[in-house]
């Protein structure tokens, strides 16, 4: 087995497309400038000022050792930059992923631990090996059905975990917050052991950034308040009167760890949070690189932006970091500093380190609670209202699949929360392309477009849809449905046009689909033509025989189609005596001799006594022998039309003559009535009824159908 597949796979084409996207740091030197290096420095410093605090604040979100955060800042943002393919997204941990790499881990292991860490390093190179495979693999296209609002509804639910939890070490609380009501509870309940100290420097860190942000948004708030008050508590000495602070920082470079690579059981018990961390990471970064590319005018490859955040992931984990993906506010930064090329992130990594070298000792007096006001600000800025509202007053299925993901982050297991967000997203783009919107379209006023046109009458004789969609297995079923519904409603509409010029792919259901329809119309006397097929469309048409079924000729032009049935198709007799409308171009100049009186449904026909009569019954009738006299055929089409071809036993009296003048019938015979195709045999029928007629009968499809039973040959 194995043999054969290596044969059917081209291992050239696989490592090609490796080869190309590994070597993108080589391209980005070769093109690499002095012009762009000193905006790239101001960007870089810019973007370390703000990330420094951050980083350490992030990974108190996962409950891990805040130098992690720093590893994960500097170890992902080089990677991903060099192997990425957006000019000015920056890696490293963010709020959304620290909170689900701390709900993926705290029913497994216990925080705080070594183990929790390593756990924490090694589901990162499960998430970097999960991105880098789908990028090697081009399958960059697929973050293209994951909803937008699962990130807003996954980032809303975020940011109020995320302030729950910090209130905690903001105030110098202990509660349990394993769920909402029991955070909120149990706030309420030891908010009286409030510690002052501890509240005073959290609430005044995020007094001194609320007023630094309104003085200037663009000074380091985070920075110069965590600042602020490590200089406060080592100036009073507060880490002995009971306030946490973080502890030095280690001085080296980030450390290689040694990863538990053959712990299955591990491994299987983080494999659904680290696919639940490697989708929200690759849509949250699309959707960041798409947003900064919007505005640059930089052509993304979706591909290579895999392969950079699955390196990033990896190299993260190994070097004692955890999961990361892309920050929109860091990139924010990064792009309004003026960050012209990738290298950018590369000059705010190296600054983050030197950062940590030189500044490490100074983290033992940074407290706790200052990094607990940086994170509520911060996760207070993921919750975008103006965002919410435009989802909200949009279409329902994004405001289903928002607010479900919302629900789910918040009272769920997160990592479970964003799979059914995805898992929604998917269900909601096959409803929607499963069931194409199928309309019955009338040229326009000015006889030059098709449009759907509720309100305005169609021809009873062509019909004309539009498949605005794919005709693929899952939509078939209901194209077929919505045609046939049509046909239906409009029984004597045996012939159809139908317009593909919104098919962009077609498969063999689809095919099997359209042999149907054809059938479908051809047993009733009528046919089916094709206008604007898709080449490739019209190519596996002709490769499955459809062509031939249908016939070659069935698949006119466009400006040619309505003459062309018009003229040597369509019943002049029945747009002259029975038609009031003037649906196409060609009706316009025809002269109206219509009875306006409206024709009964076939149901209601039946439901009157009057029948149909089957072409083969009518001509055992005639020729099988039977006790009594054979029934009289009544032809009430116009004289042309009879000399074409007819019943031999059928008599002449055309529609307005039976209908304007005092025929006598025979009461003691069946009495047929004939004509194309049965719509002017029903009017003729409602009519004698209503002068007392009662034994009429209507042969089924008129002549058309009598021809296609092969009866007029046999007569002859």
């Amino acid at each position: 087995m194995l043999a054969d597949l290596g044969s059917k796979v081209n291992l050239g084409t696989v490592l090609e497309p490796a080869a190309y996207y590994l070597q993108r740091p080589l391209r980005l030197l070769r093109t690499y400038n002095r012009d762009k290096m000193r905006s790239d420095l101001i960007a870089g410093i810019t973007v370390a000022v703000i990330r420094l605090p951050l980083s350490m604040a992030f990974a108190l979100i996962a409950e891990l050792p805040p130098e992690m955060g720093l590893y994960t800042a500097i170890v992902g943002a080089i990677f991903g930059a060099l192997w990425g393919s957006s000019d000015q997204i920056i890696t490293g941990p963010t709020n959304a992923l620290s909170l689900l790499v701390v709900g993926a881990l705290a029913g497994i292991l216990p925080s705080g631990t070594a183990e929790f860490a390593i756990a924490a390093g090694l589901m990162a190179l499960m998430v970097g090996v999960f991105q880098l495979i789908m990028g090697l693999a081009r399958l960059g296209i697929l973050v293209n059905f994951v909803s937008h609002s699962v990130i807003v509804g996954f980032a809303t639910g975020a940011g109020i975990l995320i302030a729950i939890k910090q209130v905690g070490p903001l105030l110098h609380l202990s509660f349990p917050t394993d769920n909402l009501f029991q955070a909120i509870y149990g706030f309420f309940v030891n908010l009286p052991q409030t510690h002052p100290a501890t509240a005073v420097l959290g609430l005044g860190t995020m007094l001194v950034i609320v007023i630094l942000q309104r003085i200037n948004p663009r000074l380091p708030g985070g920075l110069f308040s965590m600042v602020l008050a490590s200089v406060v508590v080592y100036v009073f000495g507060l880490d002995k009167a009971g306030v946490v602070v973080i502890g030095q920082l280690p001085q080296h470079l980030p450390p290689f760890v040694h990863l538990p690579l053959l712990n299955l059981d591990l491994i299987a018990k983080l494999s659904t949070g680290a696919l639940a961390l490697g989708a929200i990471g690759l849509v949250q970064t699309t959707a960041i690189s798409r947003s900064m590319a919007m505005q640059t005018g930089q052509r993304l490859d979706s591909n290579q932006e895999f392969v950079g955040q699955g390196l990033a992931n990896i190299m993260a984990g190994l070097f004692s970091g955890y999961a990361c993906a892309a920050s929109f506010s860091i990139t924010a930064v990064n792009f309004k500093a003026g960050a012209r090329s990738p290298f950018a992130a590369v000059f705010a990594s190296l600054f983050v380190l030197l950062a940590m070298l030189l500044l490490a000792p100074l983290a033992a007096y940074l407290p706790r609670s200052a990094l607990a006001a940086v994170l509520i600000l911060t996760s207070y800025g993921m919750i975008d209202r103006a965002e919410i509202g435009r989802i909200w007053r949009g279409t329902r299925g994004d405001a289903v699949i928002m607010v479900a993901t919302l629900i789910g982050t918040l009272f769920l297991s997160i990592e479970f929360a964003v799979l059914v967000g995805i898992l929604l997203s998917f269900a909601l783009y096959i409803m929607r392309t499963s069931t194409p919107r199928v309309l019955a379209v009338v040229p326009d006023t000015n006889f030059k477009h098709f449009a759907h046109q509720p309100d305005r009458p169609q021809c009873p004789q062509l019909g004309v849809v539009d498949i605005l969609g794919d005709l693929y297995f899952g939509a078939v079923n209901h194209v077929e449905e919505v045609i046939l519904a049509n046909l239906e409603q409009q029984p004597e509409q045996r012939f159809l046009i139908i317009r593909m010029n919104h098919v962009n792919h077609c498969d063999f259901s689809g095919i099997h689909m359209l042999e149907g329809v054809v059938r479908t119309y051809r047993d009733r006397g009528g046919d089916v033509y094709l206008v604007r097929v898709n080449p490739s469309i019209h190519a596996l048409m002709s490769s499955t025989g459809f062509v031939s079924l249908l016939g070659a000729d069935h698949f006119p032009n466009e400006d040619d189609i309505i003459s062309y049935i018009f003229q040597r198709v369509l019943d002049p007799a029945i747009c002259i005596y029975e038609c009031p409308v003037r649906v196409f171009k060609e009706c316009q100049n025809l002269p109206k001799r219509v009875d306006l009186t409206p024709i009964p449904h076939i149901r209601e026909f039946s439901e009157m006594g009057i029948i149909d009569i089957s072409p083969q019954k009518l001509w055992q009738s005639l020729h099988n022998g039977h006790d009594g006299l054979p029934p009289l055929v009544l032809d009430v089409r116009e004289p042309r039309e009879y000399r074409q071809g007819h019943i031999p036993e059928a008599q002449l009296v055309p529609l307005p003559k039976l209908m304007g003048a005092d025929v006598k019938l025979p009461n003691d015979r069946q009495i047929v009535l004939v004509c194309r195709g049965g719509r002017r045999s029903r009017r003729a029928a409602q009519a004698l009824r209503q002068i007392g007629c009662m034994n009429v009968t209507v042969l089924a499809g008129g002549m058309l159908a009598w021809e296609a039973a092969g009866l007029l040959e046999a007569i002859e």
